[in-house]
């Protein structure tokens, strides 16, 4: 049965998202402040077009002087659809009673100040500092799980004092995929890799669920897999290991015989390429080292390739795809501390200027943009911004998978203010709607 992409609720005034997993067909509600009525239209077509996901090629919206190519996947996915959806219903029928976020609900700016303007407020900071006592917590208040979930520390706390977690737990199904999938595994006698970035909400959360069922390492990237590799085959003194990966394994992790059989999963958000590479690598890492064929692999290496998310996936896959179109700039949107979206402007980068920005106030001329340095985490004015040219300015934007088609559309329309062009994105809907 096919639904809908989005539809609007007039009584609500939401927009009604459908979207799709293996699994089922689940529908969110969002509000409408966050849609898009061209960028609707656009992915409506394009999902029409090619059901089957193959063709990631960018999406043309021609202005003239100015041509926006919008990459095939962008934006919300399955996971932050979900979270919104859970949050918002929640103040609504919770009025009067005080509601909490363990952290950021997702990395984006704008959800989360409108989120603390219905009166939530923020328990952590995303690098799990204190902001609001847990002592200050009691089990008449409600208290929602972020996507991206958290440890089970956290969460035995808030259970002792009368939480209910579950009720309020907005973590992505596919983060608790990852979860279930090193369960499975841990049965099995495999140790856990986790890649990701050590400090990231999901990567804490990940290491903590890992951690409870069997011995757990996290590596940031292939610098430090080879590094971890190097353990596995004997080549680095195993004392060093617990100077190298200071907190990054659980409790008791025995460097002896803990990485005699491993497993990788990863945070979502990383680079699905890099996992893969990472995995990879320590594979055959574990064939050299203990002479193994293909068809024997399993007695030392688990195969944990179902756990890369389909969105982060897609998201990349279309940038990719993105960036075969020849063009003067790019333009990436989401938050700062997004890690799907920093990993969008790396791809970027690679290939010509990009400029990583929250929103379209961060325009504030055709030449000069504000716009953020994910490497060195600072945020730079730059006095150049879009070319003079005689032919038109071509431009390929895409945005984190947190961050809501309406600030997409406002930062088109505000490329296309400063550009001088004279046409707006409500010209252009006629031509993608059914």
């Amino acid at each position: 049965m096919d639904f809908p992409k989005s539809a609007i609720c007039i009584k609500t005034g939401l927009h009604i998202f459908v979207a799709e997993t293996n699994e089922e067909m689940k529908q969110f509600k969002v509000p409408a402040i966050y849609r898009s009525p061209l960028i609707s239209a656009i992915k409506n077509k394009r999902k029409l077009e090619d059901k089957m996901k193959k063709d990631f090629t960018p999406t043309l919206l021609d202005f003239g002087a100015v041509q926006i190519y919008l990459a095939r996947h962008f934006g919300f996915c399955y996971g932050v659809e979900n979270a919104i959806d859970i949050a918002f219903k929640t103040v609504d029928e919770n009025p009067g009673k005080r509601i909490f976020l363990l952290s950021e609900m997702i990395h984006n700016p704008q959800v989360n100040a409108d989120l603390q303007n219905k009166g939530i407020r923020f328990l952590q900071d995303p690098n799990g500092k204190e902001l609001i006592s847990l002592e200050s917590i009691t089990k008449d208040d409600i208290v929602l799980i972020p996507a991206f979930g958290t440890t089970l520390a956290i969460e035995e706390k808030l259970n002792h004092i009368g939480i209910q977690t579950e009720k309020y737990n907005t973590t992505c199904p596919f983060v608790e995929k990852v979860w279930n999938r090193s369960e499975q595994i841990a049965k099995k006698a495999y140790s856990i890799v986790v890649h990701g970035k050590p400090t990231h909400e999901e990567t804490r959360a990940t290491f903590s669920h890992a951690a409870f069922h069997t011995p757990t390492v996290v590596v940031n990237d292939m610098k430090e897999a080879i590094e971890l590799g190097k353990y596995i085959s004997g080549e680095k003194e195993e004392k060093k290991f617990y100077t190298e990966f200071k907190g990054r394994y659980s409790e008791g992790f025995d460097i002896t015989k803990d990485l005699q059989r491993i497993g990788v999963v990863n945070q979502t958000t990383m680079l699905a390429s890099d996992t893969q590479a990472i995995a990879d690598y320590l594979k055959q890492v574990m064939k050299t080292t203990y002479g193994l064929t293909e068809e024997k692999i399993e007695q030392r290496f688990a195969d944990t390739r179902d756990t890369l998310c389909y969105a982060t996936n897609d998201n990349q896959t279309a940038v990719n795809g993105m960036l075969h179109t020849a063009a003067d700039l790019a333009v990436v949107v989401g938050g700062y501390n997004s890690s799907n979206t920093s990993h969008l402007v790396e791809l970027c980068e690679h290939k010509l200027p990009t400029f990583f920005i929250s929103s379209a106030d961060k325009i504030i001329s055709s030449t000069g943009i504000i716009h953020y340095n994910f490497h060195n985490r600072q945020e730079i004015t730059s006095d150049y911004f879009l070319p003079v040219k005689d032919e038109p300015v071509k431009i390929l934007i895409t945005s984190g998978a947190s961050c809501p088609d309406a600030v997409v559309e406002d930062v088109i329309e505000k490329i296309l203010l400063v550009a001088g062009v004279q046409r707006s994105v409500d010209d252009l809907i006629g031509a993608f709607e059914e």
